[in-house]
């Protein structure tokens, strides 16, 4: 005589809502992560810009008396050939220009998450760097 019972394989409801809890933990716990990792990542091209400009303003210094200022064109540019950066996450600016001073700032944009970027408890925002290589407060950011 043959069974009439056949062997049901699959996953039953409590199997796949504790696979589902453990998926949300580990995601919870990564996004975070990933959060951090990101505004990192988007500081770096902050710092390689600003790096960039400052090069640019030696170049200049090189060749002219006088470190280049900016002017109010649109797209922000400074006389001369000097351009400043552009970003969806950092503005950039030159101040306290003098002919043997300058400051360059990256400053992040609100509402972009950048502004929540830190690195061993100093808010990196925002970024400076004057023409002697003096990053100000928020050196440890510069750091990798």
């Amino acid at each position: 005589m043959k069974s009439c019972f056949h062997k049901i394989s699959g996953f039953t409801l409590i199997e796949v809502l504790i696979a589902a809890a453990i998926i949300a933990i580990l995601a919870a716990i990564a996004y975070p992560s990933y959060q951090d990792s990101v505004r990192k990542s988007r500081r770096a091209d902050a710092i390689a810009a600003l790096t960039d400009l400052q090069l640019q303003q030696e170049k200049w210094r090189a060749n002219n008396t006088t470190y280049a200022g900016v002017s109010t064109s649109t797209p922000p540019a400074a006389p001369n050939g000097l351009v400043l950066p552009t970003s969806s996450y950092y503005t950039f600016g030159i101040s306290n220009n003098t002919a043997t001073t300058y400051t360059l700032t990256a400053t992040a944009v609100s509402g972009k998450g950048q502004d929540k970027d830190k690195q061993e408890g100093t808010t990196c925002t925002p970024l400076t760097i004057n023409q002697n290589n003096d990053k100000g407060t928020t050196a440890a950011c510069w750091r990798k």
